[in-house]
């Protein structure tokens, strides 16, 4: 029975140990998670910086680089949190840690102990009743072969046990390392969080700067909303005029394949109708009169042809997994929203304003073809690409690479942002589908 029990206490320390390795791993995917998170954030704050310095560099205060202080401000508090949250799993992990350190100290302590008894035991059979002794007091062989097995499964629980101790004293060590390397560890995350907070209220402070120079030039501020206004309101009327001709086209080329379908159902049934007179005359018996065919459903709706219509397709399964067109962070966003600086002032954007670095790359988001490229005060120079009935805009271009009419391919390079008179560059993106608006946030692949 005594065995018994020591193989059953083994066996348990052993799903301990077990156990003990399952709570690290199912950590450490969280780990792994967040120390991704932190280094595309890190990476993040790295761009927005640079554009920020970039923006600042003419010496003008301006909404440009106000949305860039606000971003690396957003970043910044967001790397906080990923800091905070690094701390909070450490703290959990070290919890972990320590409690698997002391129930494996525990168990060393049980194992010892009950080696001691089983030496103990060992000890007295030797002193008073010799093994030799006890396998041939046995009254038959069977007895005598059963006390052998006994003594031999004995003797192997007593070497187990010295192994499982071994086991455990290896295993209590290693915790003990690990938690020393995460309390270093903690200690490393709270000094980086510090360092990050302070640099928070150092960017804070510069926010709250600009934002208060930019109140005293409300005069200014509301005159670049004006003409801001202006270039939207015909930038979005010109897009209407292109999608308009285009759904007109579409819905002349549609009635075209109407009337050549119809036409050609006309002439079906007059050759019908002549092949019955010429049998009626013949003296034969005519064949049945044949009835006319139901109106064919046009086999695309809006007069897409087949090419556009898999393209639309496509296009549309591809919602939140278009490549940006540009490198760089959303100073503004799509739809109304309050002015950064002007209060009570209520800006609309068609799209979206991705801030980036003068003479930045752009690129088709998808398949497509060059609809229009043409120049407009307060958007210079913009590109507009069909995908069927779906349509990507990119407007504040310095320069273009690419013409009406032409295929483009998805990340291909059509142009490069250009910069205005406060230095600020940024990429004017939009989404269409037919004459409706939609967020380019929702299909562009989340950062």
């Amino acid at each position: 029975m005594r065995f018994q029990r020591i193989l059953y206490k083994n066996l348990v320390c052993l799903l301990l140990l077990t156990f003990g390795y399952v709570a690290p791993l199912m950590a450490q995917k969280s780990r792994q998670q967040l120390e991704k998170e932190k280094q595309e954030n890190a990476q993040k704050i790295k761009s927005i910086q640079s554009i920020l310095n970039k923006t600042a560099s003419e010496k003008k205060v301006s909404v440009g680089q106000l949305q860039a202080i606000n971003q690396q401000v957003t970043t910044q508090k967001k790397q906080i949190n990923l800091l905070s949250d690094d701390l909070r799993l450490l703290d959990s992990e070290l919890k972990s840690l320590e409690k698997a350190r002391r129930e494996l100290a525990n168990d060393l302590a049980k194992l010892k102990k009950e080696y001691g008894q089983m030496i103990y035991e060992a000890a007295k059979r030797n002193t008073y009743l010799s093994q030799l002794v006890f396998l041939f007091s046995a009254e038959n062989f069977n007895q005598l072969v059963l006390r052998y097995k006994y003594l031999q499964q004995y003797t192997e629980a007593r070497q187990g046990q010295v192994r499982q101790m071994e086991k455990v004293q290896q295993e209590l060590v290693a915790k003990r390392q690990r938690i020393t390397a995460k309390q270093q560890q903690q200690k490393t995350v709270l000094a980086s969080r510090v360092e990050e907070a302070q640099k928070l209220t150092v960017l804070q402070a510069k926010q709250d700067e600009v934002v208060k120079e930019l109140s005293q030039k409300e005069a200014q501020l509301r005159a670049e909303l004006v003409a801001n206004r202006r270039a939207a309101a015909t930038l979005e009327a010109n897009l209407r005029r292109l999608i308009e001709r285009e759904m007109r086209e579409r819905a002349e080329r549609e009635r075209r394949e109407r009337l050549a379908r119809e036409k050609a159902e006309r002439e079906r049934l007059a050759r019908e109708k002549a092949k019955r007179e010429e049998a009626i005359a013949a003296g034969e018996v005519p064949p049945p009169a044949a009835e006319p065919a139901k109106p064919a459903e046009p086999v695309n709706a809006g007069g897409m042809t087949d090419e556009e219509v898999k393209l639309a397709s496509s296009f549309k399964a591809s919602q939140a997994r278009l490549p940006w067109p540009a490198r760089g962070f959303v100073s503004d966003h799509f739809g109304r929203k309050e002015h950064p600086v002007l209060r009570g002032v209520i800006v609309d954007n068609l799209g979206i304003d991705i801030q980036t670095a003068a003479n930045e790359p752009v690129r088709s988001v998808y398949d497509g073809t060059v609809l229009d490229v043409t120049a407009m005060p307060g958007m210079n120079n913009v590109i507009a690409i069909q995908h069927g009935e779906y349509m990507t805009v990119y407007a504040k271009l310095a320069s273009v690479s690419v013409r009406a009419g032409q295929k483009v391919k998805a990340r291909e390079s059509i142009g490069t942002v250009a910069a205005d008179g406060e230095g600020t560059s940024s990429l004017q993106f939009q989404v269409w589908k037919n004459t409706t608006r939609l967020n380019p946030e929702q299909w562009l692949l989340r950062r």
